[in-house]
């Protein structure tokens, strides 16, 4: 059995305050149904996420120039930053097919992202790299030939089940950051990487643009990263990264704390509704009023046209369960203007 060093941090009382928070919140956005977004909003959280990631590292592309590439539209801005926001889309759109416990899929990931950028993409460095502010060296980064073994070290430790995926995915990146396996594209690796991490647990990460605060900000960021180098610890990077996260599930919670649109409710119920027919599950199953008492014009208010029961015994005295078809008749009807 290969074991690995644990990185070093600490578990602070902030750490456990923000984890607590988080975790909060993710059973309110469960609890909301908000993790399975609708393909405009995840679009736009895609779009969000790839423009302030590059904005960091120096992309000028705007939003808007970005949506334009996703549509396949010609946008007209310097080469490399194009190409960057071009390989970032193919990224993003097939987060999926990337494992995050893989150095191999790492890699590969760092190849796509830096294709046609530098020479050397998808391979760690063969030389030695620091980052320079003004005149000062902020960070020398470890010799290069120690790098595939710091990595693969690294990934033992992702690998480790009792460790929770809030704090691993904050100590990737910090600890990846440290390393700086590649000649560019650490940061923009990092922030992915930690995604992916997360998205092994909570899937609302896949649409979460947690990059967002951080471009906002970039200097709180770089402070936290230049802390831990100085201490020799990631708690810093762990405290500051957990924060933003915390911001960012708030943001969505109050961006969706309205009440949802007909067709919206629709479109929930009938997935549930499958999903029932499905399972074969008989708990927990929508009913409904007769269809022509909801799906009429006088009266939207889908609140007062269902109901949630947890016991089959009171089937006959809610109303009934809606076959498939029954549903998407009474949608097609309620939005073609017709009334049952």
């Amino acid at each position: 059995m290969i074991l690995s060093m644990k990185p070093p941090y600490d578990i602070t009382p902030r750490i456990l305050k923000l984890i607590t928070s988080i975790s909060e919140k993710l059973g309110e956005v469960n609890a909301n149904y908000l993790s399975k977004q609708s393909p405009q909003l995840r679009k736009q959280n895609k779009i969000r996420t790839i423009h302030s990631s590059l904005k960091i590292e120096g992309n000028t592309l705007t939003e808007e120039q970005i949506t334009a590439l996703i549509e396949n539209k010609r946008v007209i801005g310097p080469q490399k930053d194009v190409k960057e926001v071009i390989n970032a889309i193919e990224i993003y759109e097939n987060l999926k097919k990337f494992n995050p416990l893989s150095e191999k899929s790492f890699l590969k990931a760092h190849q796509n992202l830096m294709n046609n950028l530098i020479e050397d993409a998808g391979k760690y460095r063969k030389q030695g790299v620091g980052i320079v502010k003004g005149s000062k060296v902020e960070h020398l980064a470890p010799p290069f030939g120690n790098v595939p073994y710091l990595m693969k070290d690294l990934f033992l430790y992702l690998s480790d089940s009792e460790e929770l995926e809030l704090i691993k995915s904050c100590v990737f990146h910090y600890e990846m950051e440290f390393i700086h396996p590649f000649l560019d594209g650490n940061g923009r690796m990092g922030r992915l990487w930690q995604t992916l991490i997360l998205m092994q647990k909570y899937p609302l990460f896949e649409y979460l643009p947690f990059e967002t605060l951080i471009s906002k900000d970039q200097e709180k960021y770089y402070n936290a990263l230049s802390e831990c180098d100085k201490v020799g610890k990631s708690t810093k990077f762990i405290e500051y990264m957990l924060s933003v996260i915390d911001l960012s599930i708030s943001e969505l919670l109050i961006f969706n704390n309205r009440t949802l649109k007909e067709k919206e409710r629709l479109e929930y119920f009938i997935s549930l509704n499958n999903f029932c027919a499905n399972s074969g599950v008989s708990v927990h199953c929508i009913l409904f009023t007769p269809v022509s008492s909801i799906f009429c014009k006088s009266s939207l208010n889908f609140l007062s046209g269902f109901s949630i029961i947890s016991h089959p015994s009171r089937f006959s005295k809610t109303g009934f369960i809606p076959s498939t078809l029954e549903y998407l008749y009474g949608i097609e009807s309620l939005f073609s203007g017709s009334v049952l």
